[in-house]
């Protein structure tokens, strides 16, 4: 193993430790000396990766961006119509936060509370970019399958967004405990079928 792999696996441990961490200390501030514990090494080794914590939370945060807009990539590709895609793209976030709690916790924001803004802003711009991309998907509808919004392309987008972002907040609180997909494959059947309008009849 080369000594450049040897370092990228020791940041991927030190990042797997400290997701272990928000999830298994939930509600506790994580400090650079637990988590030097945790992977078993020295507090200098870690900054020997890591100049900061907040240089390992945007390491986490990277790697939510990079996990959901590849997935979100494919579902483009394979899914061909507006309102299945928007739906494809929430049930992968709900079921990423579901299988990652304590990653959950970075995308609910409450685990950032005291740390530097600059981390607030990034997943405040994570959501921005999911919501800007159901918009531009809730357009194309229009566009291209003559299909229209009840509300607004922009509220509506807010409005999944929302949804979504509350199932997430309460999985969190709940201590995981409250899933974020469970009842969404109802709840979802529900939302598509009032997202669009009723194309007009046509008369005689």
């Amino acid at each position: 193993m080369t000594q450049a792999t040897q370092s990228t696996s020791r940041r991927e441990q030190i990042l797997q430790a400290l997701a272990l961490m928000l999830e298994e200390d939930s509600g506790k501030r994580i400090t650079i000396a637990a988590l030097a514990r945790q992977v078993g090494v020295s507090e200098a080794a870690l900054y020997r990766h890591f100049p900061s914590k907040a240089r390992m939370f945007e390491g986490l945060i990277e790697f939510i961006e990079e996990t959901l807009f590849e997935r979100i990539k494919r579902i483009l590709e394979e899914v061909p119509e507006a309102v299945p895609r928007c739906g494809q793209i929430l049930t992968l976030l709900l079921a990423f936060a579901e299988k990652n709690p304590g990653l959950s916790r970075l995308l609910e924001g409450d685990v950032l509370t005291g740390e530097t803004a600059r981390l607030r802003l990034r997943i405040h711009q994570l959501f921005e970019r999911l919501e800007t991309q159901l918009k531009q998907l809730l357009r194309e509808a229009e566009l291209r399958e003559r299909q229209r919004t009840v509300l607004t392309v922009s509220a509506t987008a807010n409005l999944l967004m929302a949804h979504a972002e509350g199932c997430i907040s309460r999985y969190v609180r709940s201590d995981f405990q409250r899933r974020p997909t469970e009842h969404w494959d109802d709840q979802w059947s529900l939302l598509s079928a009032q997202l669009m309008r009723q194309p007009a009849t046509q008369t005689a």
